[in-house]
Parts: structure tokens; sequence; C-alpha cells
């Protein structure tokens, strides 16, 4: 099974200074759609999963935006897939974290 993590940023361009309401409609969609697993964080919410179901649910997400009255939206998609073991975002900075010493 091939997994990656995805940092992805959505937001509607023109709608205001405050987007958390069409950013919380895109959070829905991943709550909704189960197949993945996502943390929000204050700049971009983290998906991962495998690489063909992250892209249908962020298209799912950009969706939401539009639906939400949105007449144009930004994405921002950043990829990390590796094909060598299974990828998970903690132990990523896990090993970040032990470089440290912490």
């Amino acid at each position: 099974m091939r997994r990656a993590i995805v940092a992805v940023s959505i937001a509607p361009i023109g709608e205001g200074p405050s987007v958390s309401e069409y950013v919380a409609e895109a959070i829905k969609v991943l709550k909704e759609d189960g197949r993945v697993e996502w943390e929000i964080g204050p700049m971009c919410t983290t998906i991962w999963g495998e690489p063909e179901v992250i892209f249908e649910v962020i298209l799912k997400m950009q969706e939401a935006m539009f639906r939400k009255g949105a007449v144009r939206v930004s994405t921002v998609i950043k990829m990390d897939e590796r094909r060598d073991r299974e990828l998970n975002p903690e132990e990523k900075v896990r090993a970040v974290l032990e470089r440290l010493g912490e």
C-alpha cells in the first residue's frame, strides 16, 4: 500500500480577513469521508493515507468551499511519499526531536 503525508492549505480568496467558516466546511469533509487520517494545524491541515484517496478528499474539500459561496479558492499542497516504509507524522517529528536530544 502506498502512503503519503500531505500538508494542505485551502482558503477562499476575496471573502474577507477571516476564513474559519470556510475552513470548517472543508474539515467537515474530512470528518465525514473517514478514509484518511488528519490533523488541523494553525496554517495547514496534515492528511495521511493513500495518495489517490488524499487527492480525492482535497478536491471534495475545495468543492465544499465553493458550495459555501466562495467564487475563488486557493489550494497549496505539499506531499511526502516514501516507498521503502510506511510514513506517519509522529515518526517524522520524533526523528527530529531525537536528533535534538529531546
